[in-house]
């Protein structure tokens, strides 16, 4: 993966949102979605500068951006793997299937592969207990999942 380069046309994507946010430290969550949203993620460079955006530490940029599971520091794969660990899908053996995932994928948990078409990382509760074990792709479930249907998923993603 390219390293993250904040060029000015990137700058002014991210003083763009800030300026529909009134350079408001209070909207800081808003602009972090709405940088997330435009760019994808929000590397180190960015939550500089949009500390400097605003006139806040990048230590609470950073706080923020690390507490919630849904801002990225790093780029997410063309087709997102996010697998359940939540209370019935780990009764039911989602740490077989998040590791059969590492295997295939050759990555570990918020990292994303060489060539930008996976990245994986898990969650709490997808909502659809009664199918765990349960992993997404995007917007679409996979339920009931074991270990050796994986590979096919993959495959499945990996052709498109």
């Amino acid at each position: 993966m390219c390293k993250f380069e904040l060029n000015e046309t990137n700058k002014q994507i991210i003083i763009d949102v800030c300026r529909e946010n009134q350079f408001s430290a209070g909207n800081v969550i808003h602009v972090l979605h709405g940088v997330q949203g435009k760019l994808g993620y929000l590397p180190a460079e960015v939550q500089e500068f949009i500390a400097k955006q605003l006139c806040i530490p990048v230590s609470k940029v950073y706080g923020i951006v690390s507490f919630y599971s849904f801002f990225t520091m790093n780029p997410k794969g063309k087709y997102p793997i996010d697998v359940c660990l939540g209370t019935a899908c780990h009764v039911r053996g989602s740490d077989k299937i998040l590791e059969e995932f590492r295997r295939q994928l050759g990555i570990g948990e918020g990292q994303t592969t060489d060539d930008g078409k996976f990245s994986l990382s898990t969650l709490r509760c997808v909502g659809a207990c009664s199918l765990a074990p349960v992993a997404m792709i995007g917007e679409k479930v996979f339920g009931r999942l074991t270990p050796n249907q994986v590979a096919g998923i993959i495959a499945e993603y990996r052709d498109k």
